[in-house]
């Protein structure tokens, strides 16, 4: 637990402020991320790097880092010739940059490192996140998430960010990967038109997260920016949990050309709109940066934040 309290104790005082998308800001920085690991490549090569879009963000007035973890895994990793006790320090190694960014972050407001556990479909560099169904079964998928989740846990992050779940069932599965772990989770669907990516109602994915001590936030990521006060309403009445919600800038991802395409709809003035719907941990996700966390920060100070 985070020596400034519990993310679970601020999500009842007030709004968290999540960071934004690590592999824009790395691409801005002059990054080549066009390998099947993307950004957890430079967990091994540079760094440094990840470490300074940390620090960004926490300058910018996020309050949670989320680590270069989310394609990060054991499978990726042996691809590029990385063996497993590397591959353990890696994972390790992003909790690590995120908590030295937080307790070097300016300011003495509370900071915490929320550890990534992305979906199966990331490590497969596809797109596959954006649809779910990979033919594996719920065993499968347990079987990929828990090793990767107990190392992440052993690194002591203040919560794991289960994110970007496209469909019901690899939920289910990495739930289960993670109960045994002695630490909060928040479970984040990647979503369109009101369903998970698979095609399942939004309903049946957030009623996971009814009595589920464990799950200290359920609720949406990396879908379109105006679907997200809809999807944040619903998470709240179903799940009777905080809600947590990072939409992308709105683009679209194009996976065969690697390459984001179409207007950007991310706008920090959304953000009173998801709160009054009962958002509690509020950011975003690919192709949001640092300057409109800051923007989305002070709307949010020009209001009640409560933490």
């Amino acid at each position: 637990m985070s020596i400034q309290g519990s993310l679970a104790d601020a999500l009842a005082r007030g709004v968290v402020v999540l960071d934004g998308g690590m592999s824009n800001e790395l691409a801005a920085d002059g990054h080549d991320l066009s390998d099947a690991l993307w950004s957890a490549r430079l967990l091994r090569d540079e760094p440094a790097a990840v470490a300074a879009v940390h620090r960004r963000y926490f300058a910018a007035g996020a309050q949670v880092a989320i680590t270069a973890s989310y394609q990060a895994s054991f499978e990726g990793f042996a691809r590029v010739g990385v063996d497993r006790a590397e591959a353990e320090e890696l994972l390790r190694r992003s909790v690590t940059l995120a908590r030295e960014a937080a307790d070097e972050a300016p300011g003495q407001g509370p900071r915490w490192v929320a550890a990534s556990v992305g979906p199966y479909g990331a490590v497969l560099a596809d797109g596959s996140e954006y649809r779910g169904r990979y033919g594996l079964s719920r065993a499968q998928l347990r079987a990929f998430h828990a090793p990767r989740a107990e190392v992440l846990a052993s690194a002591r992050p203040d919560v794991l960010a289960v994110e970007t779940v496209p469909d019901i069932d690899e939920a289910e599965a990495a739930l289960d990967a993670v109960a045994s772990l002695d630490l909060p989770v928040w479970l984040s669907f990647s979503a369109a038109e009101g369903r998970t990516r698979a095609g399942q109602p939004l309903a049946e994915a957030f009623a996971l997260a009814r009595g589920n001590a464990q799950v200290v936030a359920v609720g949406v990521n990396c879908l379109a920016p105006e679907e997200a006060a809809e999807a944040v309403a619903l998470a709240a009445e179903v799940s009777g949990k905080p809600v947590v919600v990072y939409p992308n800038s709105g683009e679209g991802w194009d996976a065969a050309a690697r390459a984001w395409s179409g207007p950007a709809t991310f706008s920090p003035d959304r953000v009173a709109e998801w709160t009054a719907s009962g958002a509690r941990l509020v950011g975003g996700c690919c192709r949001v940066g640092a300057d409109q966390i800051a923007a989305l920060g002070a709307v949010l100070s020009a209001g009640t934040r409560g933490v």
